[in-house]
């Protein structure tokens, strides 16, 4: 089974795909792990496109695998090549307070992850809203070569749905 994941930051994308590799014992991979160098001792370094585009051919020629990530330029064949496409299309108010908190709960060691900065968060929050503006808009039309597959999500309940059946 081969799971594509995609949707605006903050959507649940990770929630959705850690759940879904527990339930079927597949492995799971964030495309920010392969479009960013978390080796670098800054953040927003990127990897060279060289690196970036083998590490996804890597992963795209395993017989199983989970792809999250808000990416869709650079990742066509994984949309052509998953089995279903997820995507999360949740409300505004829901995505940017789950940025906010993922943030707080980093700074204070709750939770680890990516080295943001209050900088880079407030960027953030602003790069949602043209994805969620513009890019969604091309990511839906890309998905029409593959509407048999794509499952549009709303709500978080209907990702539990999905998690639960």
């Amino acid at each position: 089974m081969k799971i594509r994941i995609i949707g605006c930051s903050g959507s649940g994308k990770t929630y959705l795909a850690k759940r879904l590799s527990d339930k079927y014992s597949m492995p799971n991979f964030d495309l920010d792990d392969i479009q960013w160098d978390n080796s670098q001792n800054s953040y927003g370094v990127k990897m060279p496109l060289e690196k970036r585009n083998q590490m996804l051919n890597d992963i795209l020629q395993q017989p199983d695998w989970i792809i999250d990530g808000v990416y869709y330029a650079w990742v066509q064949k994984s949309f052509e090549d998953a089995d279903v496409i997820y995507v999360l299309d949740i409300p505004k108010r829901i995505y940017r307070f789950r940025i906010i908190k993922r943030f707080i709960k980093r700074r204070i060691g709750l939770e680890t992850g990516k080295k943001e900065t209050l900088k880079s968060v407030c960027d953030l929050l602003k790069w949602t809203n043209t994805f969620q503006s513009t890019n969604m808009k091309e990511i839906v039309e890309i998905l029409k070569l593959h509407k048999e597959k794509v499952v549009y999500i709303k709500k978080k309940e209907e990702i539990d749905r999905i998690i639960n059946d």
